[in-house]
């Protein structure tokens, strides 16, 4: 591919072998592990109707694209640069044709997705509740760490809205906003179902929750066994490598 095509800030991650699926990030606008680990735990099956909120660069979607061959797939981001470098992706990427890239606020959703037709939506939040923390000068940064458009519970009824009943919502979040997840989701009439915690080493305290709630299905949470993102000596764990697949940062 003619460099020319990137920004001077930007580099592109192959995520498979044979290089159908290009992924352009740049310092706003890339990922980390927590996304990798909602990928995959968000357990999409072929032909569902899919959809990432917040998508950023569109890591989610493109691990999809890599790992199953879903129907539909959205991709939905507030931020217009972000939106315009996953465009670049996806025209760079023969795989990632069937994504439609979506610049909206959550907050106005409707009437963009049709309403009740998703299986499966995932969002790696803002791990900053809005009014807490120190907000970073970045807006790009701001957005992605801060609720600065779009509250806990905002994200939830937006979620609600493009589901059909039964279908998954799945967020990650720091511990420490466990409680707040549960009651934001509840409310949202989708029902906590499945809970994971992450955690570097199993000598360590969880850094990280995965969460799946279920539109319109009655209460009963399952907790899964940790994940451990490491052994004890430091490698990476079996399970991580099995999730990160062909990427390798």
């Amino acid at each position: 591919m003619n460099n020319s095509f990137l920004l001077s800030d930007e580099h592109i991650e192959y995520l498979d072998a044979d290089k159908t699926l290009q992924l352009i990030v740049s310092p706003s606008h890339t990922f980390g592990t927590d996304a990798l680990l909602l990928a995959d735990f968000a357990n999409v099956k072929n032909h569902q109707k899919v959809c990432d909120f917040g998508t950023g660069c569109g890591i989610i979607p493109f691990c999809w694209l890599r790992d199953h061959s879903p129907k539909e797939v959205w991709a939905v981001e507030i931020q217009e640069k972000a939106c315009e470098q996953l465009r670049r992706s996806k025209e760079i990427s023969p795989r990632a044709q069937n994504i439609c890239i979506l610049h909206t606020d959550l907050r106005e959703i409707k009437g963009k997705i049709p309403g009740g037709s998703l299986d499966v939506v995932t969002m790696n939040p803002p791990y900053t509740a809005d009014g807490h923390g120190i907000l970073c000068e970045d807006t790009a940064r701001k957005t992605a760490r801060s609720e600065t458009s779009g509250t806990l519970q905002e994200i939830c009824t937006a979620a609600k809205y493009v589901l059909k009943f039964g279908g998954s919502f799945c967020i990650c979040l720091r511990p420490e906003r466990l409680s707040e997840a549960m009651i934001a989701l509840h409310e949202a009439d989708l029902e906590p179902k499945r809970l994971r915690f992450v955690h570097k080493k199993a000598s360590d305290a969880p850094w990280l929750f995965l969460l799946e709630g279920k539109r319109g299905r009655k209460s009963g949470l399952q907790v899964a066994a940790p994940l451990y993102l490491q052994n004890e000596d430091g490698s990476e764990s079996r399970e991580l490598l099995r999730i990160m697949g062909s990427y390798k940062k």
